[in-house]
């Protein structure tokens, strides 16, 4: 019975996070000021790594767009400067290793995962890929030719959810360092050098944006190793990208993105002062799961709209930019950016219930701004969040993550941080949070769809837009709720609504 308990301990200690023995620290050695992020596991036969550079797409300069992903993703999958790309793949294959690098706003990171027997020749190559790349003209073309297909052949062709999303951050941001794509445009990935890179490279990889992240089974002195490789790395002052406060929304203003497709895909979203350094983050984290928990079905959206009427196959909202990890529900660490936004995401749904299914997921937002929270879904909310956010890191990888992204945050560890906040808070409190963060009046919509003119033509006067159903009996209630939903007023704002054709987005 003992043994039991102590696995249960342990399985507890791990979906906690595991974090007690974790320490950011910055050490003064050989001239060097490297800050590592240590998370160590004696017994854990896994290792993890995270090279985190503060530098992104904003430091991107202008008319090389795409310039951050071509150069780390040429270093990632690229050779070093002893290894071709396909000597690293098979280095990497019997070790089941995997090196890959994630790029966004704001920050670079390079990240690695290895067993711990593998360790040693492990690090030599993922440390090289980073400090000594091959900078192999085929690897930059082909890297190039990906990225740029990528654009023209799967997010403009394929893909309408992130094409609706890229959409909805471009018309959010026009004129803002986050706007655009990680990807770039058509036009400026096909003006890129070699050259360029290596000069990005030397620009923004630096030790003066270095975090080094090492989780697991690592062997004693294994950072100081490292501190010693990175300080090859120059040592500049880094670029701070100053960011203006987004423009201001006018009412709902809407960009129709034209292209073939089965469905129309919709993502609504604002601005929000709001970050996970603020202290009502973790009240309106419990609103938002509330309205649309990612992937759930205990969000509103969700069970109004999928489960009530059969739209579509998913609704969820956000109070932060989200990047699902893989096939599973949870968010990618490492995507903080210093202004956030609350957004959205209709999963597509038939073109003759586009307009209805907008018009209910934002009446859903009007009335959790204007309702509030009720007692009983505030605490049982409150709950689920609670263990669920445990969930989120189940692997040493995604713990450093978290812990890399508090420490860019300025906080407590993450997880942490949601076990303590939580458990204090009153539903007055969550309500106040939705009431100053939310709103319904001022937000972007990008509708990818077929049905352009006609979308907009119902935009612009402002007609009922009653729901299709597609067979069966309908509950009273909803055909009742239905009448409101379908007369529900936008407030469009007609000067801005537009049309744009999919092909000419992000070519150039």
């Amino acid at each position: 019975m003992k043994g039991y308990k102590f696995v249960l301990t342990l399985i507890s200690m791990l979906l906690i996070g595991g974090c007690a023995a974790s320490k950011t620290n910055v050490v003064e050695k050989k001239g060097m000021n490297l800050k590592v992020t240590e998370l160590p596991s004696a017994h854990s036969p896994l290792i993890a790594f995270r090279i985190l550079f503060n530098s992104g797409t904003i430091n991107e300069p202008e008319g090389k767009e795409g310039i951050a992903a071509i150069t780390a993703s040429v270093m990632a999958q690229g050779g070093t400067g002893e290894m071709t790309y396909n000597d690293v793949v098979q280095a990497l294959y019997p070790m089941a290793a995997n090196i890959n690098v994630q790029i966004n706003k704001e920050l670079t990171v390079f990240t690695g995962n290895v067993h711990a027997d593998h360790v040693e020749e492990f690090y030599g190559i993922f440390s090289n890929l980073i400090l000594n790349p091959r900078w192999d003209e085929s690897d930059f073309e082909r890297v190039v030719d990906q990225h740029s297909n990528y654009i023209k052949n799967t997010l403009r062709s394929n893909d309408d959810e992130n094409l609706g999303k890229a959409a909805l951050n471009l018309f959010m941001y026009e004129g803002h360092p986050y706007s655009g794509i990680e990807a770039g445009t058509v036009k400026s990935l096909e003006a890129l050098t070699l050259e360029d890179l290596k000069a990005y490279a030397a620009a923004n990889y630096t030790q003066d944006n270095l975090v080094i992240g090492i989780a697991g089974g690592y062997p004693d002195g294994f950072t100081d190793r490292m501190r010693a490789d990175f300080s090859e790395l120059a040592k500049t002052a880094p670029a701070v990208v100053e960011l203006p406060e987004p423009k201001p929304i006018n009412g709902i203003e809407v960009m129709i993105v034209k292209k073939d497709n089965d469905g129309a895909a919709i993502s609504i979203g604002a601005p929000i002062a709001l970050t996970r350094s603020d202290k009502d983050f973790y009240a309106l984290m419990v609103a938002n799961s509330y309205l649309g928990e990612h992937r759930t079905f205990n969000g509103k959206l969700m069970m109004h709209m999928r489960e009530d009427r059969g739209l579509n196959y998913g609704d969820y909202s956000y109070i932060e930019n989200f990047i699902q990890d893989g096939g599973s529900t949870f968010p990618v660490p490492n995507v903080p950016r210093r202004q956030q936004f609350f957004s959205i995401w209709i999963r597509p749904v038939s073109h003759d219930n586009a307009l209805f299914s907008l018009k209910q997921a934002i009446r859903e937002l009007d009335l959790l701004v204007s309702e509030g929270i009720s007692e009983e879904d505030f605490q049982t909310t409150r709950k689920y969040l609670l263990n669920y956010s445990k969930l989120w890191v189940q692997t040493a990888g995604r713990r450093l993550g978290y812990l890399m992204d508090s420490d860019w945050y300025g906080t407590n560890y993450f997880i942490d941080r949601i076990a303590e906040e939580l458990p204090k808070l009153s539903r007055d409190d969550v309500n106040a949070a939705i009431k100053k963060y939310l709103q319904a009046e001022n937000l972007k919509v990008a509708i990818v769809t077929e049905e352009a003119e006609k979308v907009r033509d119902l935009l612009l006067s402002g007609e009922k837009t009653p729901i299709v159903y597609q067979a069966g009996s309908v509950p009273q209630e909803l055909l009742d709720e239905d009448k409101l939903i379908e007369s529900y007023d936008l407030n469009i704002n007609k000067e801005v609504l537009k049309i744009v054709d999919a092909k000419d987005l992000f070519e150039g």
